[in-house]
Formats: structure tokens, sequence, C-alpha cells
């Protein structure tokens, strides 16, 4: 299937048209068909009667100026159209407001349809709107004249559908799901069923879809495309969707359901605006992208470059097309291209240009590089809802790091852990989130990441110090201190100072986590201290031992007193070297542990 939207002046014959060549009617409402005033929009097809079974859908728009609104939700989310200009009337307001849209859009695919040939000779008017529409994003298209009522030119006209059909990129089957609805209603039995144009991805039924506000999770219940039910529909399509969810009975025409934790959504975004000078631009607008129509503020930022604060949040990406427009207005349309959907806050003098000379060198297309480069860290799945593909692995968790700016934050926490200790000598190290808060880090894993990366810095107990001998960034009489302990320590490995032996060598409380944070004492207990690597050791020693043993016999082993050996079993037992087997015994747990 292939899906094309019409687009014309009122009047021109644009319903009459697609129903000759469906044999469907396009107008809904008997209101339409009694005035025969198209008000809103009909979706009809063709039988598979085009090469190998194929058939056209047509979203068929109304012309008439008060309904624009209705035209644009109607051809946003589809990739070609037929351009529709009557013979007898020729090139008219809505014909060129029409072809504004469609160039603002950027749509590229098209076939132009000359009708009310059997009322006035076509020609004029055929070599006048094709040299109209080449000027366009349109380019030059093909173009056939036709009766709808004698049935003269619509063979051809069917011969170019499908030649335009055949020559269409083919979409993106596995993209995230971004659902646009052009109406939504409800059957009996079954409950909401939304429609619309599904222009990339694919949807199955038992999917899980997010509306676009974010507040609810709708399961896929059935598809139907073209009246036909299926298992699974891929674009592009027209498809209805019975949906089921606390929220379904809101959804309708502007809303989308989107693939989740995908998308992002956001209220402020800065685009590149053509067409018009943004600081010629009302400042009250409203932005049309899919089906949805949003008031948007405009502020201008450089010579073709603004920021746009949305009436309500949407899902956008880099790169994204949409229009902007007056409503009610007289200015023609223009296109706006989606630089950034998560724009830095503007809140200095001088923030306005310097953000204007970043957007001026922004192509709009997704890139995941660059992206990194602006913004130094970001997580992987905004970079990804952004449109971009991530240009390498996280440093962190979900953090993805530009590597630049990863070196240099590395340099930064060195120099502030440097900093730290000579402010604070007896300090066991510079706190984790007090390094987070300095460097502006937004997770403190980017912190331990950091001093993973280098040798320069240890981590011990949410603390980080200099790696290189920390001992030695000790003050003097502190390793003095520390020296003698460790002499005593080294005569009787498990026999920790008394507390009044340190306080003879001056180490109190402070001193004392100065030196575990240097990592020149292993703390057992509170004012329990034993040499770094005690712990290892004393497995070795009570492997040795018959097991299960009892903690009498681990300090008959140790040659140590029970002020050590029982907050030494505990700390062997959290650390995995050994365990309880019962009120009273304890074993070593096998090396590798197994």
């Amino acid at each position: 299937m292939h899906v094309l939207a019409t687009a014309g002046h009122v009047d021109h014959g644009k319903s009459a048209l697609v129903r000759a060549l469906t044999g469907m009617e396009p107008d809904r409402y008997a209101e339409e068909r009694r005035r025969g005033l198209t008000l809103d929009l009909g979706f009809v097809w063709t039988g598979p009667d085009g090469p190998g079974g194929e058939r056209l859908a047509f979203v068929d728009v109304p012309g008439h100026e008060r309904f624009v609104s209705t035209m644009l939700a109607g051809v946003g989310p589809v990739p070609a159209v037929l351009f529709v200009v009557a013979a007898d009337q020729g090139w008219q307001p809505q014909s060129a407001e029409h072809l504004a849209i469609l160039d603002a859009l950027g749509v590229r695919h098209a076939v132009l349809a000359v009708t009310r040939s059997d009322l006035a000779d076509p020609e004029p008017v055929r070599a006048d709107a094709v040299e109209r529409l080449a000027a366009t994003s349109l380019g030059k298209v093909p173009a056939v004249a036709v009766s709808s009522v004698t049935g003269a030119g619509l063979d051809d006209l069917r011969a170019e559908l499908y030649a335009l059909s055949a020559a269409l990129p083919a979409p993106d089957a596995d993209a995230d799901v971004r659902f646009w609805l052009d109406r939504s209603f409800s059957v009996r039995g079954h409950g909401t069923v939304v429609t619309g144009t599904l222009g990339a991805g694919t949807l199955r039924v038992g999917d899980r879809l997010v509306t676009g506000d974010g507040t609810a999770v709708l399961r896929v219940r059935s598809l139907q495309s073209l009246h036909d039910d299926l298992d699974t529909v891929g674009p592009v399509a027209r498809v209805a969707v019975n949906v089921h969810g606390a929220d379904d009975a809101d959804l309708r025409r502007g809303q989308v359901l989107l693939t989740p934790d995908r998308w992002l959504r956001t209220e402020l975004t800065d685009v590149r605006v053509t067409g018009e000078a943004p600081g010629d631009l009302p400042r009250n607008v409203t932005l049309h992208l899919g089906t949805a129509a949003v008031p948007v503020t405009v502020r201008p930022l450089g010579a073709d470059t603004a920021r746009l604060a949305l009436g309500r949040a949407l899902p956008l990406r880099v790169g994204d097309r949409a229009v902007l427009r007056e409503p009610g207005g007289t200015r023609p349309p223009c296109a706006v291209t989606v630089l950034d959907v998560r724009p830095p806050r503007l809140g200095r003098r001088g923030d306005g240009r310097a953000r204007a000379a970043e957007l001026a060198g922004m192509t709009g297309r997704p890139d995941g590089a660059a992206e990194l480069r602006r913004r130094g860290l970001v997580r992987r799945a905004d970079l990804t809802g952004m449109g971009a593909v991530p240009p390498a692995a996280p440093v962190a968790g979900d953090w993805l790091a530009d590597p630049a700016h990863w070196a240099a934050l590395g340099e930064r926490l060195v120099t502030e852990t440097e900093r730290h200790a000579s402010a604070h000598p007896l300090e066991p190290g510079l706190p984790t989130e007090a390094a987070r808060r300095l460097l502006g880090l937004p997770d403190r894993a980017l912190i331990d990441a950091l001093a993973a990366r280098t040798d320069r810095l240890t981590a011990r107990e949410g603390r980080l110090r200099l790696a290189a001998d920390a001992a030695d960034t000790l003050p003097a009489p502190v390793r003095a201190a520390v020296d003698a302990a460790r002499a005593d320590l080294a005569r009787t490995p498990f026999r920790a100072p008394e507390a009044d032996r340190l306080t003879e060598l001056g180490l109190r409380k402070r001193e004392l986590a100065a030196a575990v944070g240097a990592g020149a004492l292993l703390r057992i207990a509170d004012g329990i201290v034993l040499l770094p690597g005690a712990d290892t050791e004393a497995a070795a020693v009570l492997r040795g031992l018959p097991q299960p043993f009892t903690v009498s016999e681990a300090r008959r082993a140790l040659d140590t007193t029970r002020r050590v050996a029982v907050p030494l079993l505990e700390l062997l037992d959290a650390r995995g070297l050994t365990e309880r087997v019962d009120e009273g015994h304890r074993r070593c747990r096998p090396v590798g542990g197994g």
C-alpha cells in the first residue's frame, strides 16, 4: 500500500477525482455531500489493481481557506500528494497556500491532475501549475488532464500514481513508532478505535504504546488496514488501531501514540526558519506537525533561527520538518526544521547571541558525535530520543561522554582531590558527593568512573585519595605515629594496639580516620586497626584449622584477644571469606567462592 494526500483549491474536484479513482465516497458526512464541500478528512482507497496487487490509499483534504488546519492534519504524516487544479478556474489562492504548506513540509513526491478538462482547455493551466510546483520541494512533476465526469485521463492518472508510488523511498519498518491520530471513535463491544497514517515503524497486535503526554500506556487489541484485519502493519499505511487502556476515551485528532521509552517530549525547541525572517514573525503562531496544531511563542535568535515555546509538549526529533502558520492571518506559512529538542537555558546577557552563533552551524541532521561534543555528557536514551545514533559506548551506566570533555573532567577530579588533601590532611579523602558537586556532574557514578580510569586516584568507602604512596600525604607527625603502630603490628599482626597505646602515639579518632583513608591501616571496628591485608592473612590462618571452628579456636590460632577476634570474624563474614554454620561455629569458604 501507498498513501497519498490530495491538495488544491476548494471546489477544484479533489473529492470527485478520488471518488472516480476508487469508487468510494470520501465525504463521510451528509452535510458534506449536501453542500458539495469537503469539511473534514476523507479516507478512500483503490482495489488491488495496481502492479503486483498494489493499492493506493488517499487522504482527501478540504480546500476551503477556513479548513487549512484540517488540510495540514491530512498531509502532515503523508509522503506524497495528488495536487489538483481545475482547468476552468486555474491557479487560485488555496492552490498557492496548499503548495506553500507542502513546500514547508519538504514533500518531494507528487502528481498534478488538471481536473474538469471537459469544461476548458487544460493545457494553459497545466503549464502554469507545473512551473509553480517546480519552484518548490516538489520539483518537476508529471501532469495529467482528467475529467471525473467523462472518465477521460483516469487511466493515465492511475498509471502515473502507480509509477510515483513505485519511486517512493522505502520507509523504515524498524523505526520507533510515532503514530499521529487523525480520527477517534468508539465501536460497541470493542472500545476506542483511532486511525492515522503510519509513516514509519511497525504496529503489532499486543504492542504497548504510550500517549503523547506520557500519562498512559495503551495496548493494541486489534489492527485493520483498508478494512482488512491484520496482526502486523508496516509503513506506509492507513491503519485503524483498537486500543485499550485507562485513558483511551480521551484520544483525539492531534494526539500521538509512541513506542515507549524512545521519544523525548519537549515544550522548548530551537529551530531553523525558512520562508520568513524569524524577527518578522508574529510572537504567537501555530506549529503544525503530524496531525497536531499547537500554539507557540516565537523568540528570534539569529537571521534564520528561533526558539519556540510550545503550548503543550510534543515528541520532537532533530531534523523534523513542521509548519508555522498564523491562524486566520494573511501571511504565507513558513517552514521550520528542528535543530535541538533539549536547548540550553538563556538566562544571562549575551546568551542569545552565543546561542544564535551555535545554531548557525547546526545542519538539522541528527549527528550523535556532534550532539555529544556540544553537550559533553548525555544519557544514551536521550541521545537516541533526539534521533541521533550514539557514537560510542557509555562511560558509566547510561551516560555517554565526549572524549575531550571526559579527559578534562578526569584532570579536574585529580586537581580537586589534591586541593582537598592539602586543605584537609586529616580527612580520609574527598567525599564522592562533594567531588560530584565540584565538577557539576549529574550522577555520582560518573565520579566513580573517572576515578577508575586513572592510576592517580584511589576510591575507598565513598572517598577519593591520591594514589601515589597515599601514606606520604599524611602530615609528618601522623605518619610517624602510624609507622610506630605498623611496627607493633609487624611483630604481632592480629594484636591490635590498645586504646592507651594509640593515645600514646597520638592516633586519636581523626588521625586514625586519616590513616585508614590513606590505606596505611585497616579498620576492623571503632578504635581497632590492623595492617592492610590482615583480613586475607587471617583467613589463610583459619583455613588451617579443623572446620568448623569456634571464636576461641580462631582467637588462639591468630594469637589475639577476643576484643579483636569477634569484629575480625564479622569482617571476614561480610567479605565472604568465612560463614556461620550455627550459633557457635564458623567455617572458611572455599577459595574462589565455590
